[in-house]
């Protein structure tokens, strides 16, 4: 095991069965601040029997967490929440040091991830069953809602923290254990220090474990386990849909949050100022590297020209490059082969007719903003996700053309449409091929009490607020025959 920087030392192991222990795989996980390349700390793997013991001592700790009072279940909550607010400036330097997040996307995430968890403390109290008359003299029906046992998180590198918070806060708080596999780029932010904080705010030993290893190693059989019951994921549509599938095979419920080719129309009545700030927040925050972030941005010709030349001038002002600094707007891409895979992306598109407008080069890990103009609704960049600082802006001839134009793509995460007539952005906003639409606002919004989640090729399954409580709990049916029944 070998440690690069100190600060990062107490990382360095696994959380299994309510212990912190070393993985017993022969392979490890090095974990590189995606700016500086810097070695942060390197572990050894989870293997099959670190997950197996994870998931049993899960199931078994989850049955009694699950018979708590609905009081202790909210009070863990609320202390994660005060772990939290303790620990602000520490969760913001790992965001920072671990995922390449700018200050500001990494104080935004915090809010998001306290929220959260604020949100997951009302719901032991909301779970609720229903009696339903019935045909038969005597018969009384009750639906019971209960935890639906043991939850399989695979989170994400990109918003470590909160997407697996998203999943992880409202099962524990509805009665379930849980096991985190964290995204190999990030095992604190999404698994480790989410372990740390419910161990200190008195989560019972044994209900939540996070195992780090390879896919290659613990991927499949993290999904094919006979104990969770539940498998929540947040990344790629193609690994989503290998999850799907092997989830299938084996009779689990998922919920699959997956990519985005997120879309922006802009009207030709819309305020072109307000229109502009928001659509480069959209696109270029945390680096455009969001499953809600703006990959197209469709603008009315009559308008297009003026749009163009504001929102070049806005992206020309961006600060980029070191995440640490306050100013700084655009941060490091994950991986040197993504910055490699979207100036191949830049390069295809100009070949295909795009004009660059601005960027187009990198230093480091760190892509320029970029902008490019005249893109073709049809070509490889505007069909496929980005996940990166690449906006395309398309021209569209009217509004139903835009609408056309949105609704062209295999995904439909988010979206959002600017107009000054707002029934005009409601009747457009019906009409887009989208879980999520944003009437002049950008494509980029989360809020804990409120349903998120996709269509098509962007997923399956909703998360927040009553629909969290819905898909981490199972219902069932229990009759009671009062005076015996006459059968014959």
């Amino acid at each position: 095991m070998t440690l690069v920087q100190s600060k990062f030392a107490k990382w360095s192991k696994q959380y299994i069965a309510g212990e912190w222990v070393e993985g017993t795989s022969d392979k490890t996980v090095k974990n590189v601040n995606p700016y500086s390349g810097k070695l942060l700390v390197e572990m050894k793997a989870s293997s099959e029997d670190d997950l197996d013991r994870a998931y049993r001592t899960a199931e078994k700790a989850g049955k009694e967490w699950a018979k708590t009072p609905l009081a202790t279940r909210a009070q863990v909550m609320y202390k994660a929440v005060a772990q939290l607010d303790e620990r602000k400036d520490e969760v913001i330097e790992l965001l920072i040091a671990e995922s390449g997040s700018t200050r500001i996307k990494a104080e935004r995430e915090w809010a998001a991830a306290r929220r959260v968890v604020e949100e997951s403390a009302s719901f032991p109290y909301r779970m609720k069953g229903e009696i339903i008359g019935s045909d038969i003299p005597g018969k009384e029906n009750r639906v019971v809602r209960e935890p639906k046992g043991v939850i399989g998180m695979i989170g994400p590198w990109n918003f470590p923290l909160h997407l697996c918070l998203r999943s992880v806060a409202p099962a524990l708080a509805l009665g379930n254990g849980v096991v985190i596999k964290p995204a190999s780029d990030t095992p604190i932010t999404a698994g480790l220090l989410i372990a740390d904080i419910f161990e200190k705010a008195g989560l019972p030993k044994g209900v939540l474990s996070v195992v780090s290893g390879s896919g290659s190693e613990i991927g499949d059989a993290f999904v094919k386990h006979p104990t969770p019951k539940l498998v929540s994921f947040t990344g790629s549509t193609e690994v989503g849909r290998g999850i799907g599938k092997l989830a299938g095979e084996h009779l689990k419920d998922v919920a699959l949050e997956l990519g985005g080719n997120n879309a922006m129309i802009v009207l030709d009545d819309a305020d072109l100022d307000r229109a502009v700030e928001a659509a480069v927040f959209g696109k270029f925050f945390h680096q455009g590297q969001i499953c809600m972030a703006l990959n197209r941005i469709i603008i009315d010709e009559s308008i297009y020209d003026a749009f163009t030349e504001k929102f070049v001038a806005t992206v020309k002002k961006l600060p980029y490059g070191d995440p640490s600094l306050k100013e700084t707007v655009v941060g490091p891409l994950i991986h040197e082969k993504e910055v490699e895979r979207l100036l191949e992306v830049v390069e295809k598109a100009q070949q295909a007719g795009a004009k660059l407008q601005y960027g187009g080069k990198a230093e480091g890990n760190v892509l320029q903003p970029t902008v490019l103009s005249e893109v073709k609704p049809d070509s490889d960049a505007a069909q496929n996700e980005l996940f990166g600082p690449v906006a395309l802006l398309i021209r569209a001839k009217d509004e139903q053309d835009a609408i056309r134009i949105m609704n062209n793509s295999d995904y439909g995460l988010s979206g959002s449409v600017f107009t000054t007539n707002l029934e005009r952005g409601y009747d457009v906003a019906q009409q887009m091929e989208t879980g999520m639409i944003h009437v002049n606002d950008q494509s980029v919004n989360d809020e804990a009490h409120v349903m998120f989640g996709g269509e098509k090729a962007s997923g399956v399954g909703r998360f927040g607020g009553e629909w969290a409580i819905d898909k981490f709990t199972r219902t069932r049916w229990i009759s009671i025959q009062k005076p015996y029944r006459e059968f014959f």
